[in-house]
């Protein structure tokens, strides 16, 4: 294989993300900066979701290449249903089905760009569940790397202790343990559970790779080699720009746009902006007391509303909400349940901290600018990711029942009021958050981790090309980094 080894030759990377916007986008950073840098990139997703992504910059947008494969059509699978985000959850598993179709597809790419030594890739980079990606990448002797969840998720994740282990899990609650126990269950009509799935590919990875960094997490990310027993290296946060960039384009533009229209009205600082994501809407009771809540804590806010799980829902919202709440709370806050330009909200002075599911993608871009978070996690790596922040005092999780996760309008209420207007708690949710800003706006460091991450692909290339052993990629020692 040609230019893996050397310091000047352009890498061929092939970058495969799951099937959710939360990874997608972030990957599509990726494949952006390693064509600033001049490597080839294709980017491998469905025809929809690449429809659907925002344009490639122009500096990067000959080096990367869109490849297209279809989602095989599975019984009882809406049409064009190929995103997380397009399935209702009673079809999760199908959707894993589907999934699983693009095996073959991919296959064929493979054989086809390692036909001819001018089009082989160098890595494949998949997500973590891609067992088939990895095994293809096997096939074709080409090394691949594990797109990995954050540490302090690695830690969690594993299967539970065994009292013969001596091992102490986390404390987590109730929720979060049954929630836990489905990842080594079976996927329906998938036939593989995700710990499967994940442990399959991890097995036929060489290289694990975190988008996070030390200085992120530094009391967890030095352990996960040792956990995973294989080299792991740091990505970066892979921050978007704080501009707001391409993703700031809607039909009317973001500085036009109804929200930062109203958010020029507001005074520096007052504002909570409210967003939940997506993937795992709210049931609607929950809705109810999440309004009822802001509504209660007295403070202004602007909340990007989605629809709950299970309602039938006007344009305007209005009957996800409880009677009469838009009359008592004009002039406090803006509900809207359309496309809004987050970046472009949360770089705006009227906005003084963040209630946030906790998804990655929503942590990195609140903390970009500083702001203290609310935090009301509902699924995933959501829990883990919130107590890390607490930890941290970058802001306070809403008050939830242990056995079910449900919340109240009072524990809303409360954690607003402590993030947005008690004096001295948000003084020190402020601070909390700056300190947190310093890592993920430090823009020099964080491209430092892309050239460090491109150096160890060159420098493992190298070493299996020589029959050798790689010593670039570093056990967790060597991970260690100042994080002051």
């Amino acid at each position: 294989m040609d230019g893996a080894g050397s310091s000047s030759s352009p890498l061929r990377v092939v970058v495969v993300p799951w099937l959710a916007f939360g990874h997608m986008l972030p990957y599509l950073e990726l494949a952006e900066r390693l064509a600033s840098r001049g490597h080839r990139v294709s980017y491998v997703s469905t025809p929809r979701n690449l429809a659907r992504l925002p344009p490639l910059r122009p500096a990067a947008a000959p080096r990367v290449d869109l490849v297209a494969l279809p989602l095989p059509r599975v019984d009882g699978l809406p049409d064009g249903a190929e995103s997380t985000n397009d399935v209702p959850d009673d079809q999760r598993e199908l959707h894993w089905k589907a999934f699983d179709g693009l095996a073959a597809p991919f296959a064929e790419f493979m054989a086809a760009a390692c036909a001819d030594e001018g089009t082989r890739p160098h890595w494949v980079i998949a997500d973590c569940f891609h067992h088939w990606v990895a095994a293809s990448a096997v096939e074709h002797k080409v090394p691949c790397a594990m797109l990995l969840p954050t540490a302090a998720v690695i830690a969690v994740a594993q299967p539970p202790p065994t009292e013969q282990s001596g091992a102490v899990a986390e404390t987590r609650p109730r929720y979060e343990q049954e929630e836990l126990a489905t990842m080594y269950d079976d996927q329906g009509a998938s036939g593989m559970s995700l710990a499967q799935r994940w442990q399959l590919t991890k097995d036929r990875c060489a290289l694990g790779v975190i988008r996070s960094c030390v200085e992120w997490e530094p009391e967890s990310f030095p352990l996960v080699p040792t956990i995973l027993d294989m080299p792991v290296v740091p990505l970066s946060l892979l921050p978007p720009s704080p501009d707001g960039g391409r993703r700031a384009g809607g039909t009317n533009g973001s500085a036009e746009h109804a929200t930062v229209r109203w958010l020029d009205e507001q005074p520096p600082g007052s504002v909570v902006y409210v967003a939940l994501g997506s993937e795992v809407p709210l049931p609607l009771e929950q809705v109810l007391e999440l309004a009822l809540g802001l509504e209660l804590a007295g403070t202004r806010f602007l909340w990007a509303l989605r629809k709950p799980s299970g309602a039938a829902v006007l344009d305007d919202g209005a009957d996800m909400l409880p009677p009469g709440f838009q009359e008592r709370t004009r002039g406090q806050g803006l509900v809207t349940t359309g496309w809004v330009p987050q970046m472009s909200i949360l770089a705006h002075a009227a906005v003084g901290g963040f209630l946030t599911h906790c998804g990655r993608n929503s942590l990195i871009e609140g903390l970009l600018f500083g702001h203290p978070l609310v935090m009301l996690p509902i699924f995933g790596d959501q829990g883990p990711n919130a107590r890390q922040m607490e930890a941290k005092v970058a802001g306070l999780q809403v008050a939830r029942d242990e056995s079910d996760g449900s919340f109240d309008r009072h524990g809303i209420a409360s954690a607003v009021r402590a993030v947005m207007v008690d004096g001295e708690a948000r003084r020190r949710f402020v601070a909390g958050a700056a300190k947190m800003q310093r890592v993920v706006a430090n823009s020099e460091r964080q491209e430092r981790y892309i050239d460090e991450f491109v150096q160890r692909l060159r420098s493992h290339g190298a070493a299996i090309a020589t029959g050798g052993k790689d010593t670039t990629v570093a056990p967790h020692n060597q991970l260690k980094r100042d994080s002051s």
